[in-house]
């Protein structure tokens, strides 16, 4: 060893038994913060002096791993979004598990490459790929990846669609080879990740042609019809059709049979946003209400949402793997597969999709089926489903309170309703309503828009809520929106 040259570093721990004694208190601070979660208010403002904090110049030199802690307790922990509280109902956002966390720990540590190469976590994700393929009653031959979410999963699908069915070499000619414009379908509530799929993929918003839905929100059959018959003559290409498996808006289901029988008659791919409700399909009850879903060309769904899984994690599964291979493969000489070693293995996931560097996604839902088992999912998604008709019931039993859609599965939409008042004021009445309940810390639905309607939307993929906490939510409703009205002397 040269003694001129300077002592080598590493960044592990200067005291292992110091960083242990952290990990094991990190542990018990984390379950003991899901134990109490009931404790705490679903969501708060930030304090002032936490924003400040997390305002500070790069750190240039150490801190104790001990201060790095506390620093995160006292500034960050305190304010989470509230997706794992029992009384957050926003958005579409999954709630996490005990188990799920452990693992998210447990893949950093391994801190694997899933865009290939021959070991374990590769074929973690591989499996969990054949028990969803299984379970959504798809081939044997079909193929899939794990993705961030939904909105990859539908981006990597129409992808896959639109390479395929392109009738010239898109991948190696670009979309300005194209003989005819591509279009392609999807209803008026279609998740905002295939417009901008279409957008991603040079195909143009203009040509994502929305077809109206009915009174329920699904999409209408006869206007998709309509729409590919129209654009042909037009001389237009329709390539594909996306069905929604529970819309974001209401959880609506189109007729996923009838555009499938579409899609074959026509020879279109036949894609799948089934983002939280194709999960449904692990009850043996409610699996009917997604029937056609086994016949789609490519499925999006989230593992994130309706299987409670930490976030992130989607999929997307393309019933003919050479179709998905296709769309993807490309290999650069320092990434050839061999026969053996390291670089050996027959799947390379970088094949498959767009990264090559892929987090080991794969184990936290591997150890989470593992733990809780397929029927208590299923259980525990239809127990959601039926306490969601429970929120509708006390919406519909509340004076005060006005429902604008239907349930069909997870979702209720409704708005408080002042007598006198026009649907433009009562927008601006239900939004400060809704901005007082976030404050209150009593729960956290979110909203939409509904023909023009302002609404608080409850979106329930959220394992801990019981019947109470749906009590709750109507009540404080009803009482904040009392309030409101008193003060502004109105409805009286």
């Amino acid at each position: 060893m040269n003694p001129s040259s300077p002592l080598e570093q590493n960044l592990d721990p200067q005291n292992w038994d110091a960083m242990r004694a952290l990990g094991h208190r990190m542990v018990d601070d984390m379950m003991t913060y899901l134990e109490t979660l009931r404790e705490r208010p679903v969501w708060q403002p930030m304090a002032d002096e936490a924003r400040e904090f997390l305002h500070q110049p790069p750190p240039m030199t150490p801190t104790t791993p001990e201060a790095v802690y506390a620093e995160f307790t006292e500034n960050i922990l305190p304010y989470p979004l509230g997706n794992i509280h029992p009384r957050f109902w926003g958005w579409v956002i999954g709630t996490g598990t005990p188990m799920g966390a452990l693992a998210e720990m447990l893949a950093a540590t391994m801190n694997p490459n899933l865009g290939g190469g021959d070991h374990a976590a590769n074929q973690v994700e591989l499996q969990v790929i054949e028990w969803f393929k299984t379970l959504f009653d798809f081939p044997a031959e079909a193929s899939g990846i794990l993705t961030s979410g939904g909105s990859m999963a539908n981006t990597l699908g129409l992808t896959v669609a639109r390479n395929i069915a392109a009738e010239f070499d898109i991948r190696h000619e670009g979309l300005s080879a194209a003989p005819r414009t591509m279009r392609f379908y999807a209803s008026t509530e279609a998740h905002s990740s295939v417009k901008k799929a279409a957008e991603m993929l040079g195909l143009g918003s203009d040509h994502l042609r929305l077809i109206p839905v009915d009174e329920n929100f699904e999409m209408i059959i006869p206007e998709l019809e309509k729409a590919i018959a129209e654009d042909r003559a037009a001389g237009y290409y329709p390539f594909a059709v996306v069905g929604n498996a529970g819309t974001v808006n209401t959880g609506a289901v189109d007729d996923l049979e009838a555009i499938a029988d579409i899609c074959q008659r026509e020879k279109l791919w036949f894609h799948v946003d089934g983002a939280f409700g194709a999960l449904v399909a692990l009850s043996p009850e409610l699996k009917p209400m997604v029937k056609g879903m086994e016949r789609a060309d490519s499925l999006a769904f989230d593992l994130h949402k309706w299987l409670y899984i930490p976030i992130e994690v989607g999929c997307v599964l393309v019933r003919r793997e050479p179709d998905h291979f296709n769309a993807f493969a490309t290999r650069a000489s320092y990434l050839a597969s061999h026969e053996r070693g390291a670089a050996g293995g027959t799947h390379w996931f970088s094949d498959y999709g767009i990264q090559l560097s892929r987090g080991f996604r794969a184990l936290k839902v591997w150890m989470s089926v593992r733990e809780h088992g397929i029927e208590k999912y299923g259980q525990v998604i239809a127990q959601n489903v039926a306490q969601t008709a429970y929120l509708a019931q006390l919406v519909d039993a509340a004076l005060e309170l006005e429902r604008l859609a239907p349930v069909p599965m997870n979702i209720v939409c409704f708005r408080y309703v002042v007598p006198g008042m026009d649907d433009e004021a009562l927008n601006t009445f239900n939004k400060e309503l809704l901005m007082r309940l976030h404050e209150s810390g009593v729960a956290l639905p979110t909203y939409t828009v509904l023909k023009g309607k302002y609404v608080i939307r409850v979106a329930h993929v959220n394992h801990r809520s019981r019947r109470e906490d749906f009590d709750l939510l109507v009540e404080t409703v009803v009482k904040i929106g009392n309030e409101l009205k008193e003060a502004m002397g109105v409805g009286a």
